[in-house]
């Protein structure tokens, strides 16, 4: 059985990942790198791909993580036979 990960992507104001060092205030650290900062945060499942809407704050992101990393919890196993 293949491992689900259930993560949190941020993202640019035009949906692309944004991978930059960022300051907490969501603005990059290098100005040169050519970060727009961070305006959303994407639940995404391995398995599933996006989940729901993207989330203005990281922190209002994790219960949605939660919520669907318990949803795999407590779908039956597949059976191999």
């Amino acid at each position: 059985m293949a491992r689900i990960a259930v993560s949190i992507k941020p993202l640019h104001p035009d949906g692309t990942v944004c991978t930059h060092a960022i300051k907490p205030s969501g603005k990059p650290r290098d100005p040169d790198s050519g970060c727009t900062g961070r305006k959303n945060y994407q639940v995404v499942c391995s398995e599933h791909g996006d989940v729901g809407e993207p989330h203005g704050l990281r922190v209002l992101a994790e219960p949605a993580q939660t919520a669907h990393r318990d949803e795999h919890k407590k779908a039956p196993a597949a059976t191999t036979a």
